[in-house]
Formats: C-alpha cells, sequence, structure tokens
C-alpha cells in the first residue's frame, strides 16, 4: 500500500519529486542564492524545490548533480527518501 505523500501531485497533475537538495545545501554552506546562480534560476526556484512545489526538468536535474557531485538519484526520488544517515550507517536488525 502506498503511503499518503507517495499519492500527492503538484499542481500540474505529476507526481512529486522528493529531494535532498535543503540538505546539501545546508551541509555545504551554500545559500538559496548561491546554489540558484550555480544552476542558472531564480533563488525563488531553490525554494519551490527543497518545499516540493515544484519539479525541475531533467537538464536542471543534472545541473544539481553536477554542483553537489553526486548521481541524481542520491538528490531526487519518486520515494521519500531515508535519511543520509541511514543509509551510510544502517542500523543493525533487532533481535
Amino acid at each position: 500500500m502506498r503511503r499518503k505523500e507517495d499519492q500527492r501531485s503538484t499542481s500540474d497533475g505529476q507526481r512529486p519529486l522528493f529531494n535532498r537538495i535543503a540538505v546539501l545545501r545546508t551541509e555545504r554552506q551554500l545559500s538559496r542564492q548561491q546554489l540558484a546562480e550555480a544552476v542558472g534560476v531564480n533563488y525563488q526556484t531553490i525554494g519551490y524545490i527543497e518545499r516540493g512545489e515544484y519539479n525541475p526538468s531533467l537538464e536542471l536535474a543534472f545541473r544539481f548533480a553536477e554542483v553537489f557531485a553526486l548521481p541524481i538519484e542520491a538528490i531526487f526520488s519518486r520515494q521519500p527518501l531515508r535519511p543520509l544517515s541511514e543509509e551510510l550507517y544502517p542500523r543493525p536488525p533487532k533481535e
């Protein structure tokens, strides 16, 4: 069964893309303005993407991947993303 957030859609009817833009931007100490300049968009667009209110084009997704030096799938997903700490340091299964 799908979780409720998986069933949301954007104003244009598309399924949302979950992303780690805010986390990656913060850990690299970039403002929205700095990231916007790096990828070639308005700083407000960064906020819309971070909040899941706007899905970036494939071209823009590739620009984010280049700026963060990560594969696109590490930044964007159709499923909610687990915290990076869980992916890097998975908890052992409970007995």
